[in-house]
């Protein structure tokens, strides 16, 4: 049987055009064939197997893919990537691979000693931010992302990267980017360096964080060179320390971004840490070290300083919103004509599907909306941009309860459509929910900026932030979160009233022009920086 080629697709990769006698399958259907043996029915089957990835310098140590790869080909075996690159999955490769998998059970247990012992001598060394460094006004900022999420196209962290980076060289020089991975809609006229993770411990989790600080340190010192930045900004990571032995060593301020405990998120949005308390020890280093703790919510703040960062070190700073690329007169008809919403009054969701941004409410609140309305069902449609955890779920709300007809899944979307997609919607929902644990909600939801700089009617939970931000009945109508059927009658209401969502729009985007662009994020940030040291 002739097969020509098989590709691989992993997680974060584009899937390609599909090419005339060629099989595409993603790494989860390969892990199917792996486990059921299939794997080795198909043995030497395909002339050519190629593993497609994000970046091929990022491809850490795909050990079992790359061994099935080249069971299943009878030819050229490789690593490929958007950009061209290839990687041959040649014999020496895996055969180093192989060798690390073995040998690292064994010394796993002194590698997180010596890590321990490192944090340790920090702990020792920066009990507090470091004395006599001064903000040199003017100088280049170096600004660090160095987390192990590959190929992320869009979502609010990527907004909020992107938001920082493009105005930090308004308040200083030309900043110094160095990130694990590119960040989609920063200026390419911005100075970037890419990290390459390093192989080892690949597969154990959360230890290839801990050697991602070898691999910071070795980028950060090729990029900055004889260069010592005016401050180091670092967007806090797992397990990440190595920014503050960059900003000791250099004597510059340290900022760190703060956006919530990793520890708590893993252990209530994930699974709980293997080496918990060691990453415990490494999120209080970041916070005590920093001349500055930059926070998007007042409940992230009351934890920082709870955990003894001073007040004065600490900026509540809300997330932001690119007012030049977010705003009421993009032209988004012929996105409608093809996405079929000509005609529609359209509901916007637009997010990565979290387990707290509630879609799950507004898909019944949909189901609510047409069982109460029938008349509606012809006219009204959720247009749901981004895709995640809790989309299984979405789906089946709507698809049980006889609202599938009534929505349109767009899937995830580049950063730079966002908002045309925005632009083809006249009501936005924002449904966040409460933190299951009974934890003050400490988000500051980017879409909900995004969504009032579009100038459209807008319905929110009452929560936290949220409830900070927009004013009930003059910029936006606030529901109590979780309840779907308050959802499902403010939004009728703005379905029944367009002049009204239009005069809500307007006020909102008014609000996001004079507090909520990036600019003025990274104005404070900067401001606060000068204050602090």
């Amino acid at each position: 049987m002739n097969n020509p080629r098989l590709t691989i697709v992993r997680h974060g990769a584009a899937p390609p055009a599909p090419v005339a006698g060629e099989t595409i399958i993603t790494t989860d259907e390969l892990k199917d064939w792996i486990r059921s043996g299939r794997v080795f029915a198909r043995a030497g089957r395909y002339r050519e197997v190629r593993l497609l990835t994000d970046r091929v310098d990022a491809l850490g140590r795909p050990l079992p893919a790359a061994l099935a790869a080249r069971l299943l080909s009878r030819g050229d075996c490789y690593v490929a990537d958007a950009q061209g690159r290839r990687r041959p999955l040649a014999a020496g490769l895996l055969m180093r691979w192989m060798g690390q998998a073995m040998s690292e059970p064994f010394t796993r247990g002194a590698f997180v000693a010596a890590i321990d012992d490192e944090v340790s001598a920090l702990e020792r060394s920066v009990p507090a931010p470091q004395a006599g460094v001064a903000y040199q006004a003017g100088g280049s900022p170096l600004y660090l992302r160095a987390d192990l999420s590959f190929g992320v196209k869009a979502g609010g962290s990527v907004g909020h990267t992107a938001g920082v980076i493009n105005h930090l060289g308004e308040f200083g020089g030309p900043p110094i980017v160095v990130t694990s991975d590119p960040v989609p809609t920063v200026s390419p006229s911005i100075e970037t360096h890419t990290i390459e993770p390093d192989e080892a411990y690949w597969h154990y989790q959360e230890l290839p964080a801990f050697v991602m600080n070898r691999a910071v340190t070795r980028t950060v010192n090729r990029a900055a060179g004889a260069r010592i930045p005016a401050f180091l900004y670092q967007r806090y990571t797992l397990n990440g320390y190595a920014a503050v032995q960059l900003a000791q060593r250099w004597r510059v301020p340290l900022v760190t971004e703060y956006n919530g405990s990793e520890v708590w998120v893993a252990r209530h949005w994930g699974r709980p840490l293997v080496h918990e308390p060691l990453s415990t020890r490494i999120e209080l280093l970041n916070l005590k070290a920093a001349h500055l703790v930059s926070v998007v919510s007042r409940p992230l703040a009351d934890e920082v300083i709870a955990l003894g960062v001073e007040r004065s070190r600490v900026l509540i700073n809300p997330n932001g919103v690119e007012p030049e690329r977010y705003h009421p007169g993009i032209d988004a008809s012929a996105l409608r004509q093809r996405l079929g919403l000509t005609g529609r009054t359209v509901i916007g969701f637009i997010g990565t599907f979290g387990p707290w941004h509630g879609a799950e409410v507004l898909a019944e609140a949909l189901v609510q909306i047409l069982a109460a309305r029938p008349v509606l069902r012809d006219t009204l449609r959720v247009l749901w941009i981004g895709d995640g955890a809790t989309m299984p779920a979405v789906r089946r709300i709507v698809q049980q309860g006889g609202a599938a007809d009534a929505c349109v899944f767009a899937g995830l979307v580049p950063q730079a459509e966002g908002p045309d997609y925005l632009a083809a919607c006249d009501i936005y929902a924002s449904p966040h929910v409460p933190n299951q644990d009974g934890s003050p909600f400490f988000g500051s939801p980017t879409k909900l900026f995004e969504y009032m700089a579009m100038g459209r009617g807008i319905v929110a939970s009452s929560l936290d932030q949220i409830g900070d931000v927009l004013e009930d009945q003059r910029t936006a109508l606030l529901v109590p979160p979780g309840d779907a059927g308050s959802l499902a009658a403010a939004l009728v209401r703005l379905v029944e009233d367009p002049a009204w969502r239009e005069s809500l729009g307007a006020a909102a985007r008014e609000a996001a022009m004079a507090r909520h662009s990036w600019h003025e994020h990274v104005r404070r940030t900067v401001a606060a920086l000068q204050q602090s040291v």
